[in-house]
This record gives C-alpha cells, sequence and structure tokens, in this order.
C-alpha cells in the first residue's frame, strides 16, 4: 500500500501512533515540507470509495491527532484525498503553503462544536426568538459561526461553531443553561471535531 491517505495538515514536531485507519491501514504518520505536516496513512489507492465505516476511521483518526497537537490547529481534510507518492504530496504542500499557513493560524487552538434546536412534532415554537436566545447564550463566546441546513421541519436551528479550547467548558455550560430554559425544546450539542466549517482549503488527489 504506496499511497498517502491525508487526514489533515498540521505545523510542529510530527505525529505518529498506531490506529485503525482508512481501508486496513494501521500507522498513521506525518510527511513533512518545511513546518507543514501532512497527517497520512498508507492505503492501496488514491480513488476511495466513501463508506460508513471508513468515514469513521476518517473522523476517528482527526480527533487522535487533535488530542496528540496539545492545541496546535488542524486542519482537516475531506474523505477521500490520497496520493501516490510522498514527492507528490510534498509539492502538494509547497505550492498550498501560504493558503495553509492562513488556515491553521485561522484554528489555532480552536475546536468545533455543533448545535441542533429541535422541536416536538405538531408544536410551534417563536423561531426568531429561539434564534436570538441561543445566539446571545453562545456567540459571545465562539470566535465564529455558520449555519447549517435545516434537514427537518423539526429543526429550528442547526449551527456550527469555532470555540477556543479553553472556552469549551464555558461553551458547555451555556447550553445546559438554554436547555433548562426552553425544556420544550431538544438540544442536541455535538463534538468536539476538527474544524471542517471553518478552512476552505481544497487539495487536488491523485498523481
Amino acid at each position: 500500500m504506496s499511497n498517502r491517505y491525508v487526514y489533515g495538515i498540521t505545523d510542529g514536531d510530527p505525529i505518529e501512533f498506531e490506529a485503525d485507519a482508512v481501508r486496513g491501514g494501521e500507522y498513521v504518520y506525518t510527511v513533512t515540507h518545511r513546518r507543514l505536516g501532512a497527517v497520512v496513512s498508507d492505503v492501496d489507492t488514491t480513488e476511495l470509495e466513501e463508506t460508513d465505516e471508513d468515514a469513521q476511521r476518517h473522523d476517528e483518526v482527526l480527533r487522535e491527532i487533535m488530542d496528540r497537537t496539545d492545541g496546535r490547529g488542524v486542519v482537516p481534510m475531506r474523505f477521500g484525498m490520497a496520493f501516490e507518492s510522498d514527492r507528490t504530496l510534498k509539492n502538494v504542500l509547497r505550492g498550498a503553503r501560504p493558503a495553509f499557513r492562513r488556515a491553521l493560524n485561522d484554528v489555532e487552538g480552536r475546536i468545533e462544536l455543533g448545535l441542533k434546536v429541535v422541536r416536538e412534532a405538531d408544536t410551534d415554537v417563536d423561531t426568531e426568538a429561539i434564534e436570538t436566545a441561543v445566539a446571545d447564550a453562545v456567540e459571545p463566546i465562539a470566535d465564529q459561526s455558520v449555519p447549517n441546513g435545516l434537514f427537518s421541519d423539526r429543526l429550528v436551528l442547526n449551527r456550527s461553531y469555532l470555540v477556543d479550547r479553553d472556552d469549551r467548558e464555558r461553551f458547555d455550560e451555556a447550553v445546559a443553561a438554554l436547555e433548562d430554559e426552553h425544556e420544550a425544546l431538544t438540544f442536541r450539542y455535538t463534538g468536539p471535531f476538527a474544524p471542517y466549517s471553518f478552512v476552505d482549503v481544497e487539495i487536488g488527489a491523485g498523481r
């Protein structure tokens, strides 16, 4: 398995650990160019079909990377980024270095948290009032937030938040207070995730 599957981009010291990686990989390591590092595992192809199992492995490896970076930034890659050689990958790191440096600075020491607010079936709520209450409670804690799709008519709000690691507890407490104040609503709070929603760097896979 000579191809390199990329989970994310970091800087600083290389990362190495054993893991249940994508497509049966067992070891995660870093391919570096200067201070930039692509955290990878070996795969047998550059044309990966996304399965539920491999998507979960991708996310779990990213979580482990986040745990091992001691607060340093991680720019997560979407599923499927694979390259045929270290040389090809290093060329990509070289060409996209300014964009990766900007993205790493943006997410340094930060995590992504998700919040969905769900109403009961056949229950009317004041959507604008709920959005305002949530914004007043958590937006001052978050560095940024972005809306996500309302894929169900029961979803009142669906947002992702970029939060400093040191402010995680404050954010937790703010969500708990919202739950106490709005007992008729369900608050689905998820994370931490790598900050997918707050980076826009994409790299082409392949040769």
